[in-house]
């Protein structure tokens, strides 16, 4: 490591929750697919606010999206309880993930 470079400090990393039909639409999905999202979680865990995948017209809420399968995953960050909640997840077509999303959507 150079001098201009300084370790991270240590972040703490969110908890994960899951919305409970959310949690029922990830578990009824593919195990291969579960596992993709599972993994891609996880990374988001350590810095969930990623301005790519923000979500306009819902605040705090950003998507993973798995372009293969076509499933996207939408989740809610709460910064003063440190949690990533999982609001939605299904399919890209018919805006199915995002129609959840937006019914589920806490403000």
């Amino acid at each position: 490591m150079s001098s201009s470079q300084t370790p991270k400090e240590a972040a703490t990393d969110y908890a994960l929750e899951f919305n409970l039909r959310a949690k029922k639409e990830f578990d009824r999905l593919d195990a291969a697919i579960r596992l993709q999202l599972a993994k891609k979680l996880k990374s988001r865990l350590a810095e969930p606010r990623v301005d790519a995948d923000k979500l306009s017209g819902m605040p705090d809420c950003y998507k993973i999206k798995l372009r293969s399968s076509g499933y996207r995953l939408v989740y809610q960050v709460f910064d003063k309880r440190l949690v990533v909640l999982v609001i939605a997840v299904g399919k890209r077509e018919n805006n199915q993930a995002y129609g959840a999303a937006l019914s589920r959507f806490t403000h």
